[in-house]
């Protein structure tokens, strides 16, 4: 074959696959921008969307691995998510007291939902409320002060969450309501799983062994679906920005050694420096769980339904 027709073969080749190239990005590009962009405030929330949404849409999440929602602070670069959502799920109940800021400061024409604020929220003891933290911004739906926001701690709540979820983007997106629901009726059926699960591993504990101390008031809604009594935590509020007094931790510590209390649970990304020194004082152990955060992707508790499952045998094997 003549020298320039092989390089022209060889030309129109490489033309070729530059389309097809092409073709492929701009396919991509194309999917892509037809998929929702979906905003969660936390790793929790952002898996129980994810598990509805599926490839329908590209779900951020806000808050990293091992953030904190209580104490947690909007940057710019959380602005420009908000500002590009359509969709931004949030815990609600008082939970992120950030939600106001980056509503207003970042001008987003997204959906909110709250997904936990029309449930049945338990109420902080008016006893208590003298060891709240009240210096909280002044924000829309603030109830941090009175109800506790830890909702996730009972599936059954996180049942109706799915609901929510599933009657949101298939009110947005009609077209894929019956994708949306049958994403949605699949992952109840691992819930309700997952709650029988719970009751079987609950049932090896006696009634009397089923009493929770933890880093801050945060198992009320496990409680009282599992049969457990909170009988105490080192902050004695629903939220870790409030600090316990020397007379709250001797109380505390009274109430561990009369209750016989074997375990204190804390958070992994909590400072354990007051619960050792509590073990110590009382000669219980420390158990590390997770609370307000999955664990990184790959971990042990990375999606919602392994979270639970690592907690739970975690606190049946303390209190055993």
């Amino acid at each position: 074959m003549h020298i320039k027709n092989m390089v022209w073969i060889k030309s129109a080749a490489v033309v070729l696959a530059l389309l097809f190239f092409w073709q492929c990005s701009s396919t991509d590009q194309k999917n892509n921008q037809t998929k929702m962009n979906i905003l969660a405030t936390t790793t929790i929330v952002g898996d129980v969307v994810s598990r509805v949404a599926a490839e329908k849409a590209e779900v951020h999440v806000l808050l990293p691995a091992g953030a904190s929602p209580h104490s947690f602070e909007v940057a710019p670069r959380d602005m420009i998510k908000a500002d590009r959502a359509e969709i931004i799920f949030c815990n609600g109940a008082g939970l992120e007291q950030f939600i106001a800021i980056l509503i207003k400061n970042s001008g987003t024409k997204a959906t909110i939902v709250r997904l936990s604020d029309s449930l049945p929220l338990r109420a902080l003891a008016k006893k208590e409320e003298p060891h709240h933290d009240h210096h909280h911004h002044d924000h829309d739906h603030d109830h941090s002060g009175d109800v506790d926001p830890h909702v996730w701690f009972d599936p059954h709540l996180v049942i109706r969450w799915v609901h929510l979820i599933a009657d949101t983007l298939s009110v947005l997106h009609p077209q894929y309501a019956e994708f949306f629901r049958g994403n949605a009726q699949a992952y109840l059926q691992e819930l309700q799983e997952l709650d029988t699960w719970i009751r079987d591993e609950v049932a090896q504990l006696p009634g009397d062994k089923r009493l929770l101390v933890s880093d801050h008031m945060l198992f009320g809604y496990f409680a009282d679906r599992y049969g457990f009594k909170e009988i105490g935590a080192i902050i004695p509020g629903f939220s870790t920005l409030a600090e316990p007094s020397a007379r709250d931790i001797a109380r505390l510590e009274d109430h561990i050694r009369k209750m016989k209390v074997p375990a204190i649970l804390v958070d992994r990304n909590v400072n354990p420096d007051l619960a050792r020194q509590i073990t110590r004082d009382t000669g219980t152990k420390m158990v590390r769980i997770y609370s307000g955060s999955l664990s990184e992707k790959g971990g042990e508790a990375d999606t919602y339904i392994k979270y639970m499952r690592y907690n739970v045998a975690a606190i049946i094997a303390a209190l055993k």
